[in-house]
């Protein structure tokens, strides 16, 4: 399976375009949250995006709420949104959980805790395609001034449920980087699309 990945599109409405045209050479995409700006410009950015016909996973960022997310997929008919949740795409599970993990120093930030995280993915069955907005502790987290600012969580659940592949966006500063928990390649994805096989 050939999935093109992609995070942070931050309303980037021309590479919004160019993943339209790229997706027609996927089996599946996925698109790791923050579609919008501190809340603002979900539907156009969704707009710009609807025109993948391709099955597409989606995930929340930090900056759009999940419910945010599904009312403007509402009318992209190819689009299925996760949080806490998955979905089967040609015999591959897919779970994903979006937002900022652990909570951000935002107020206007979507976020989860640590304790909330793991109890929403609880249900991530062995082998999923994990579908995350937030990267895992020291890998691909690493920001300005040598902060790391993963998730523990999130480290914890890649470690036990060992997915096929884990994909992560939110840490600008780490967009491209690649790293391995066990057997799991884990990609901090970045707008500029992402090829990879599953």
């Amino acid at each position: 399976m050939r999935i093109l990945a992609f995070s942070d599109l931050h309303r980037d409405l021309e590479q919004g375009a160019r993943l339209v045209d790229m997706a027609a050479e996927a089996d599946v995409v996925i698109g790791a949250g923050d579609f919008a700006s501190v809340h603002e410009g979900l539907e156009e950015t969704i707009e710009a995006l609807s025109g993948i016909e391709t099955p597409a996973v989606l995930v929340p960022g930090n900056n759009e709420t999940a419910d945010a997310l599904r009312a403007a997929t509402a009318g992209w008919s190819a689009a299925t949104v996760l949080h806490g949740d998955g979905t089967t795409i040609e015999g591959n599970e897919f779970f994903g959980l979006g937002a900022g993990i652990p909570v951000t120093p935002w107020d206007w930030s979507f976020d989860l805790d640590d304790v909330a995280a793991t109890e929403m993915l609880s249900a991530c069955p062995e082998g999923a395609v994990l579908v995350l907005h937030s990267p895992p502790k020291d890998h691909c987290d690493g920001a300005g001034g040598g902060g790391n600012f993963g998730s523990p969580a999130l480290l914890r659940v890649i470690e036990e449920k060992r997915p096929r592949l884990a994909v992560c966006g939110h840490i600008h500063e780490s967009w491209g980087c690649e790293s391995q928990i066990g057997p799991t390649p884990v990609h901090n994805l970045g707008p500029k699309g992402t090829w990879l096989e599953v």
